[in-house]
């Protein structure tokens, strides 16, 4: 069984920084494309960083960039999203999500191809 486990999430003031972490059971990483995404209050979910690292290719979304920082650890099945310089429009529920066969441009630009996905974890950053 597939399961997705995300922790880390808070409260920050602007500027702060957090780091998200997702825990991964089922399946290994370096099969799969692993995804952050977001959903704020009243917006649809974004991918926010995506990464495959059978081709070494992680994309971010343009408004995360130069901010935020994914990487894993496959022989923990791990993923973690540092996240820098935060904003209050940041503010979301963050998801770690998993696919197959899908290329990292494609999660962020199209928003789909997961398959697998964590219960989420709330980030709040105040002004």
């Amino acid at each position: 069984e597939v399961q997705l486990v995300e922790s880390g999430g808070g409260l920050v003031q602007a500027g702060g920084s957090l780091r998200l972490s997702c825990s991964a059971s089922g399946f290994t990483f370096d099969d799969y494309t692993i995804s952050w995404f977001r959903q704020a209050p009243g917006k649809e979910r974004e991918g926010v960083a995506s990464m495959t690292n059978s081709i070494d290719t992680t994309e971010y979304a343009d408004s995360v960039k130069g901010r935020f920082a994914m990487s894993s650890d496959s022989a923990k099945n791990v993923m973690y999203l540092e996240m820098n310089s935060l904003k209050p429009e940041d503010t979301a529920v963050y998801y770690c999500a998993a696919g197959r066969g899908v290329h990292p441009l494609v999660v962020i630009r199209m928003g789909y191809g997961m398959e697998y996905w964590g219960e989420g974890t709330s980030v709040t950053v105040s002004s």
